[in-house]
């Protein structure tokens, strides 16, 4: 991407958010429609694709801070045609240096500083608006750009319950802007290679005069990349950079969480001249379990819920409870109550800051039916039982 693509291309209207937008406000809007029209939510969908390629170069200079920085002074400077504030044929500049009259009351020394002093050609409007471009210009010599560092990339992957809590290795599909495979990063068609830009000298700046001084812009012919390409690339079409499908391998550690993110540092977008790839991060989506849960107290320790008889809990039994590798015996004391906890060790997540317990609750299970048979033994458990009264504390004052 260019220079001219910033001035000619409106990333805050393709992100649908005002120029004024916050970080978070842009990475929400990105995230939305980058949701909507990812190319596995649109199979053969071709304007969906385009439009998601857009919306990724957009947020590729909105969503770094120093990107968007320089993206906002470029079209600033561009927006009327020349140089801001009437050096180009505008409003005039303050203290009347524009179109509309004389220097009153305006030293030269208050704008330029000492700069402006010696008339030795090292000052003037070259050095003031030299910031808008980190202070780049024809004298820095042949380095044209600095280095920038991709941009972060997000995507999503739905794991099973095991997986979760005992780790997996998964291959990842993700599509994503990477270095172009047909001319790895050139622009220029395989077999040819771009030249230092004959204008600006590789700087890609040029000076302009406007009468007693003389300014710095970005050089048109090469767009201020500072190099010329004069067989584009087929597949990026000399950007260097295409939107692809790659797989990834991602390691997710034992014990992860639903909505947990895992970072792999280097694997989101490419850097652009020298600079380093930016990060892919994972969402992680697990999927529920017929029978466990995850503690809320300390997602190590597994839950589980294990129906009971009556019987069971006033005489006392011994279980077989199912863990996620095998089953344990679980004892149960006589008198125990229904929705009371036992705690098995050890048998929950195995993380590496130690190993979590199974959590298991019992609960009565409450026949829907009784024979006859069990009809009359429960009407004479009931004749047995009369005197106990399990509400005489609630009721009493």
């Amino acid at each position: 991407m260019t220079q001219r693509d910033w001035i000619e291309k409106d990333f805050y209207r393709e992100l649908g958010v005002s120029s004024t937008a916050s970080d978070s406000e842009i990475k929400k809007a990105y995230r939305k429609l980058a949701r909507e029209l990812h190319p596995d939510a649109n199979p053969g969908d071709s304007k969906a694709e385009a439009r998601f390629k857009a919306v990724s170069e957009a947020y590729g200079v909105l969503g770094d801070p120093a990107k968007r920085k320089e993206y906002d002074e470029t079209r600033s400077m561009f927006a009327g045609g020349g140089m801001p504030g009437g050096f180009g044929g505008g409003q005039g500049f303050p203290g009347g240096f524009g179109p509309q009259g004389g220097a009153q009351g305006f030293d030269l020394n208050d704008l330029f500083g000492q700069a402006g002093r010696g008339g030795g050609g090292g000052g003037g409007l070259g050095d003031l608006f030299g910031g808008l471009f980190g202070n780049r210009g024809p004298a820095a010599g042949p380095t044209s750009q600095r280095a920038q560092q991709g941009s972060d990339v997000e995507s999503a992957l739905q794991i099973s319950f095991e997986d979760a809590v005992r780790g997996a290795t998964m291959t990842l599909t993700v599509t994503s802007p990477g270095t172009c495979d047909t001319c790895h990063g050139s622009g220029a068609r395989p077999g040819t290679s771009p030249h230092t830009c004959p204008v600006c000298g590789g700087s890609g700046f040029v000076n302009r005069s406007e009468g007693a001084f003389a300014m710095s812009e970005p050089c048109r012919e090469c767009r201020g990349t500072g190099s010329v390409i004069d067989d584009p690339c087929p597949e990026c079409h000399g950007d260097g950079v295409s939107t692809k499908a790659r797989p990834l391998t991602v390691r997710i550690p034992a014990g992860v969480e639903d909505g947990q993110r895992i970072r792999l540092a280097g694997k989101g977008g490419p850097g652009r001249f020298g600079g380093p790839s930016g990060d892919l991060y994972v969402k992680l989506s697990v999927t529920p379990h017929r029978l466990f849960g995850r503690s809320a107290k300390d997602s190590r320790d597994l839950t589980l819920k294990v129906p009971v008889t009556f019987p069971e809990l006033v005489r006392g039994a011994t279980l077989t409870v199912p863990t996620l590798d095998s089953t344990v015996s679980l004892k149960i004391p006589a008198g125990t109550a229904s929705g009371r906890t036992f705690r098995v060790r050890g048998r929950g997540v195995q993380a590496k800051k130690g190993a979590g317990d199974l959590l298991v609750t019992v609960e009565v299970a409450v026949p829907q039916r009784l024979d006859d048979e069990a009809a009359a033994a429960l009407e004479a458990y009931a004749d047995a039982t009369k005197s106990f009264d399990p509400r005489a504390d609630l009721l009493a004052r």
